[in-house]
């Protein structure tokens, strides 16, 4: 790996983070719990698991560079996404024995400037 693709790499992270932070903060200020974030399992990674007046909530967060030509943030949750996130969720509701509480897939959408402060933020309940 050269030192170019080590700082994109770095960079990427950093605007995962910030996105993942504003999603968590946006969550707590409008009254929701937040009980995991980054919750790992061999399916793969649920960002935010959250619990909104009793329904647990997995939470994507989704980022983009304002202004970007690829699309918005909450138009790159595809199928194999949505699929991927639905199997971890699975895994989560019986590790937490949580498998009999309602449940709700919902989709942060962040938009970041270039100095990573948020531009724009959509909170998408029942997105999937």
């Amino acid at each position: 790996m050269n030192g170019q693709e080590g700082r994109t790499k770095d960079n990427r992270r950093q605007k995962g983070a910030a996105a993942e932070q504003a999603a968590a903060d946006l969550l707590l200020s409008t009254g929701y719990r937040i009980r995991d974030r980054n919750w790992r399992c061999r399916s793969g990674e649920l960002d935010v698991v959250a619990e909104d007046s009793g329904v647990i909530v997995f939470v994507e967060v989704r980022s983009r560079s304002a202004g970007s030509a690829f699309g918005t943030a909450a138009e790159s949750v595809d199928f194999r996404k949505i699929r991927q996130v639905r199997s971890t969720a699975e895994v989560y509701l019986h590790a937490q024995r949580l498998e009999n509480r309602e449940v709700r897939f919902d989709v942060v959408a962040v938009e970041l400037g270039r100095d990573l402060s948020i531009a724009a933020i959509n909170h998408i309940q029942g997105a999937f």
